[in-house]
């Protein structure tokens, strides 16, 4: 995937989600930006990540972000790679350890722009953070990463109280929740 069909995917995006529905035309816009994929952009930057579960679809696997000190999907930072896929898969890979992830579409499963609070040699910007649906089996060893506080299989039933109720997460939950498709 490069910014062209990403371009394509996000033109073609449908969502039910009302907060997805008003950012998706500044991913659109974003994707012809120069330095769209690049930390670079002081502004805002294309992320990639992963919402993984298991295969009953009764567990997600969720990182405490070592930096936000918050209960999130693994991924990160493009770097210059225009396939945000391949940076979901390698960010999920590199975060958990896990070898056994399996890409359950090849679509995109979500959209997020989030604000990244200020830090010392950063200024505060925007992630855009496209995700990508994955698949894991729940009982391969976890191994955490330098990038995080922990690592774990949540239950469905406790994410909410885990996150604070972050709606981002949450709209990820209900499309998996609710998706007979992904069954």
């Amino acid at each position: 995937m490069d910014r062209h069909h990403l371009k394509l995917q996000l033109e073609n995006y449908r969502t039910p989600f009302e907060e997805e529905k008003a950012f998706v035309n500044d991913f659109i816009a974003l994707t012809g930006e120069p330095l769209a994929y690049s930390r670079l952009r002081t502004s805002g930057h294309f992320t990639g990540s992963a919402w993984i579960v298991n295969k009953r679809r009764t567990h997600t696997l969720l990182t405490l972000h070592r930096k936000l000190n918050k209960w999130l999907q693994l991924g990160g930072h493009a770097d210059d790679n225009e396939n945000l896929l391949d940076v979901a898969v390698k960010e999920a890979r590199e975060e958990s350890g896990l070898s056994s992830l399996r890409l359950v579409d090849k679509f995109i499963f979500d959209i997020d722009r989030h604000v990244i609070p200020s830090r010392v040699n950063e200024p505060r910007h925007f992630h855009y953070d496209v995700r990508f649906l994955l698949e894991a089996e729940i009982d391969e060893p976890l191994s955490i990463s330098s990038e995080s506080k922990d690592l774990a299989w949540i239950n469905y039933d406790v994410v909410e109280e885990l996150v604070m109720g972050n709606p981002s997460i949450m709209r990820m939950l209900e499309k998996t929740s609710k998706s007979e498709i992904f069954m």
